[in-house]
């Protein structure tokens, strides 16, 4: 894997999150926030700073499949929250984005 394809798998997989936090945070905290709330930015930091540190980011499996848990507990659960609400909805919101991940889960799972 080149260094410019580990890139553009580092920006989807930031901005695959970003999304998801985004939905997350629109239909749990929309009272708090324009865009995303003080919570939901700091979780999202947090994992865009994971995903920039991830050791297996050439050959790297979704998270929900990864071997490896980066993530302390309190973020872990919060992240998994905001992944089983969000998931299923990007096909909605981010269709492309939604089918590029399930795709990518796939050729992880065999």
């Amino acid at each position: 894997m080149t260094n410019k394809d580990i890139n553009k798998r580092i920006s989807q997989e930031k901005m695959t999150l970003s999304k998801m936090i985004h939905i997350y945070c629109k239909n749990h905290h929309k009272d708090n926030c324009e865009y995303i709330c003080p919570e939901c930015k700091q979780l999202l930091e947090y994992a865009l700073t994971r995903i920039q540190r991830c050791p297996l980011i050439e050959n790297k499996p979704t998270c929900k499949r990864c071997h490896i848990h980066c993530y302390a507990k309190k973020e872990k659960d919060l992240i998994k929250g905001v992944m089983r609400y969000a998931g299923p909805r990007m096909i909605f919101y981010h269709p492309i984005i939604a089918i590029r991940h399930i795709i990518r889960e796939i050729g992880t799972h065999k």
